[in-house]
């Protein structure tokens, strides 16, 4: 049955549950066990989760086209260089949102010559692939753990600042010492991220060192 030269159903929607169910597992996988390690990226992990179901979703779509791997480039490129206009994103989110566009075009645009073996396969080494990197990696090694210094990264915050006159390179340290004594935060780096020269403000970049922890 059609309407408007178009069929009302074909067996492709069991197709389309069936890899649909199988992209949301392992992106449910990556998600808890990779990107949710720091609490702070829960905003992060809704906004890779609804990319990879978009995606997801065009692919399949589009799928019927024949489009093929002309497509699945053209959408790695437009989403590759994906940036908000609000603040820039850092290489791990980038590399995140690069993973899940990644297994969402696979997952929807395999075709019969692929076997669901292979899927998993794949899927399961992209998810193992994160999971070690967050676990050996970002959370640091064993020579910061025999320092007695605490596994986790530098955090990152972002600071409205109002003295533009420190932001030059030679006075770095005077920059760092301003800002440790007006937050009480131990500042290791520093990055101008845009200067307001009608308000006479600047946003910073601030990354601050993780606490060590304390001895009993």
């Amino acid at each position: 049955m059609e309407f408007l030269e178009i069929p009302l159903f074909d067996d492709d929607v069991f197709k389309m549950f069936i890899r649909f169910g199988f992209n949301l597992l392992f992106l449910f996988l990556i998600a808890r066990f990779a990107i949710l390690t720091n609490p702070q990226n829960r905003e992060f992990a809704f906004t890779a989760g609804m990319l990879n179901i978009t995606v997801f979703f065009i692919c399949f779509a589009l799928k019927k086209l024949e489009l093929g791997i002309g497509m699945a480039l053209g959408l790695f490129a437009i989403f590759g260089v994906l940036r908000y206009r609000t603040n820039s994103l850092p290489i791990k989110e980038m590399t995140y949102l690069f993973v899940v566009i990644g297994i969402a075009v696979i997952n929807s645009l395999s075709n019969k010559k692929t076997s669901y073996v292979e899927l998993v396969a794949v899927n399961s080494l992209i998810l193992c692939a994160a999971v070690l990197k967050e676990r050996f990696i970002a959370n640091g090694g064993t020579k910061s753990k025999k320092n007695g210094i605490n596994g986790g990264k530098p955090r990152k915050q972002v600071v409205e600042y109002d003295r533009l006159d420190l932001l030059s390179p030679e006075k770095r340290d005077d920059l760092h010492a301003d800002l440790i004594q007006r937050t009480g935060i131990p500042v290791s780096r520093v990055q101008v991220q845009a200067i307001d020269l009608k308000q006479g403000s600047a946003t910073l970049n601030v990354w601050c060192e993780p606490e060590a922890p304390s001895k009993e």
